[in-house]
């Protein structure tokens, strides 16, 4: 067994301890009883039906968890990667041709092995708590829409990729990184226009009073938006939610059609310039920004993996390859990400904290609280997470801690 190959499974084994590890103590964390801060927001039967479903769902997450554990190891243990590799050979001599074929594959099999535990959380988890609101038919379209789009999104951008790599000799990462950002920008400003509207309708919000409450504040925060649209999101699932999107004319603020039945028009106001802070306080663009560094740094050390046939060996391989080496890449760079990741989640919440804050300046302080507790509690959210979790997965602060930091703002 070769050395790559040693540390590639330790890495997929301790990443799966640590994984199990913080999940354990999540769900350990759960308790009947609810925070004195938050003490009101359910009724005792709410909050039983809440526990159920968290530790349901913590569950069913520990199974597939161990089941994909157990497959990635047997295939990485078996060169599995590597055999595919040469027996594609065998067919496609072309190296662009080749890597599309390989991870085609590879994706069609994941994607028919982890089906069943995504149809299972859909009706059956999901259904028993009354979130899902998706037909069979829907399903089956969505999953047919999503690799359609995989397989021409993904095809055209992985092609280019491997052209470069192979092409263009050392600085191939450098265009690479070029190519991607260009995709990143205009899927960020087209997003919304091009790929939601092949799953959900997108409609004008009508005149009225909601449409009206958020102009007004819109206007008083200097921000121009003219487009702002309700997604029929409850065709798939009850759960509230609302994004911002795109930059300059292309801004657009989404609303869920569930979040406009669960909250009042105040709420809904306060949850919006909660959204708009992010884009005052230039988060958006921050992230942007990250996206664009992260995303060359993991090319840049993508392409020192790429020419190694010590590594294509360790995948049960003959000689190096493109998709090779990024498999290997992908799990080797597993701990890095697990770094970049915390200071990523830690800005996060930090700027979640300043978007809440902008809201609370506007005197809508109350209203998001409010607007919080009963998505939360809809989407039967776990009001006491183990903070070591916390720290290392949440992107924004528990609802405990927004509701703290707001109720300080005013002191």
């Amino acid at each position: 067994m070769s050395v790559y190959l040693i540390i590639i499974l330790l890495i997929v084994v301790l990443d799966f301890l640590w994984t199990q590890y913080l999940t354990y103590r999540n769900r350990k964390r759960m308790s009947p009883t609810i925070p004195a801060q938050l003490a009101g927001i359910y009724n005792e039967e709410e909050y039983v039906r809440q526990q159920a479903y968290q530790k349901e769902s913590s569950l069913f997450s520990l199974y597939t968890g161990i089941f994909s554990f157990i497959v990635l190891l047997g295939v990485l243990s078996f060169g599995v990667f590597g055999w595919l590799d040469e027996y594609l050979r065998q067919y496609v001599s072309n190296e662009i041709v080749l890597t599309l074929v390989f991870f085609g594959i590879i994706y069609l099999i994941n994607d028919i092995i982890t089906l069943p535990f995504g149809y299972y959380a859909t009706f059956v988890i999901e259904e028993r708590f009354g979130f899902n609101k998706s037909t069979k038919a829907t399903f089956w379209l969505d999953q047919i829409k999503g690799l359609f789009i995989t397989f021409i999104l993904g095809g055209v951008i992985l092609a280019l990729i491997v052209w470069l790599y192979n092409t263009l000799g050392e600085y191939a990462w450098l265009y690479a990184w070029a190519a991607v950002t260009v995709v990143s920008l205009f899927m960020t400003l087209f997003y919304s226009n091009l790929i939601v509207p092949l799953f959900n309708k997108q409609t004008p919000l009508e005149q009225g009073e909601l449409r009206d409450a958020i102009e007004a504040f819109a206007n008083k925060a200097g921000f121009a938006i003219n487009n702002i649209y309700v997604m029929d999101a409850s065709k798939r699932s009850s759960k509230a939610n609302a994004y911002f999107t795109g930059f300059g004319a292309k801004k657009r603020i989404v609303l869920f059609d569930t979040l406009i039945n669960d909250l009042d028009t105040q709420e809904i106001v306060a949850v919006l310039a909660h959204e708009i802070g992010h884009y005052k306080k230039k988060h958006t663009l921050q992230g942007m920004f990250t996206s664009v560094c992260y995303t060359g740094i993991i090319l840049f050390l993508l392409s020192l993996f790429l020419g190694n046939r010590d590594i294509a060996i360790a995948l049960g391989g003959e000689e190096a390859s493109f998709h090779l080496g990024m498999i290997a890449f992908s799990v080797l760079f597993t701990p890095v990400s697990l770094i970049i990741g915390i200071f990523s989640s830690i800005l996060s919440r930090k700027n979640e904290y300043q978007a809440d804050a902008y809201a609370a300046g506007f005197g809508l302080s109350e209203a998001l609280v409010s607007g919080l507790k009963k998505m939360h509690v809809k989407s039967l959210s776990n009001l006491n997470p183990d903070p070591l979790y916390v720290f290392f997965y949440y992107s924004h602060p528990t609802l405990l801690q927004r509701v703290q930091a707001l109720e300080n703002l005013k002191s």
